[in-house]
């Protein structure tokens, strides 16, 4: 059975904290807030962790989900060749409302699926969820919803989605209201927004001039974009993820 907390409540928020963090570390899935919509959260690194994520979504395989992380430390360490254009935007952007597209470290232990050597990389601006990611390390993230129905922005929405597929909710109150993350694909070149969201492209090119917008590669939403999944932020090469 599925159990609710309000992390609100300052005298019960970090032993809550402590036990999401203890069913992430078991294999479970809890649901999370962060800035943008509340995401269904995995171990990064437990392969089962996350295809059991993607069952409980609906989803396959084709649309892994991308990784919250806490800070531009731990991007260096599952990116590969993160040069001065990613890093000029996690300077500027991170926490925040902006995944980025990376190359994934190759030796990396993990089984996010069908990735093509990418991941989907995000920092949010949530001091909940920072809190989290600091007891657990990188989360596979998407949002709390099932196939198809929009991303959840309270939790009693996700709760009506996720059922008890799910040992944790953590209920951090509605979310922003400000909808899933801008996603930017920065193994393409030259790199390109692949869905828009709360940052527009001309706030992104203060950071990479040479950026393209989503209408300059063809109207393409991001769907078949190597690290994008469908819903939440963050998040996340065909089928990375389009999420959070």
């Amino acid at each position: 059975m599925a159990r609710t907390f309000d992390i609100r409540n300052e005298q019960v928020r970090e032993l809550v904290l402590k036990e999401a963090g203890r069913v992430i570390g078991d294999g479970g899935l809890i649901v999370m807030p962060t800035d943008t919509v509340y995401g269904i959260a995995a171990d990064a690194f437990s392969a089962r962790a996350v295809s059991t994520l993607l069952a409980a979504k609906g989803r396959g395989r084709d649309m892994p989900p991308p990784v919250l992380v806490q800070g531009q430390d731990t991007l260096l360490a599952l990116a590969s060749g993160a040069d001065e254009r990613i890093m000029a935007l996690v300077r500027r952007f991170w926490p925040g409302p902006l995944t980025v597209i990376c190359h994934a470290q190759p030796m990396l232990d993990w089984d996010l699926g069908d990735t093509w050597g990418t991941v989907a990389l995000r920092m949010p601006d949530d001091p909940d969820a920072l809190a989290l990611l600091g007891e657990t390390g990188p989360l596979a993230v998407s949002s709390a919803n099932t196939h198809g129905e929009p991303a959840a922005e309270t939790i009693a929405a996700a709760e009506s989605m996720l059922g008890d597929s799910v040992g944790i909710y953590l209920d951090g109150g509605p979310r922003s209201g400000q909808g899933s993350s801008t996603i930017v694909d920065m193994t393409s070149e030259p790199p390109r927004v692949v869905r828009e969201g709360p940052l527009t492209l001309d706030r992104l090119r203060e950071a990479v001039p040479d950026l393209v917008g989503v209408s300059s590669v063809g109207g393409d939403d991001g769907d078949d974009q190597p690290g994008v999944d469908e819903s939440a932020d963050d998040s996340p090469a065909g089928g990375a993820a389009r999420d959070d």
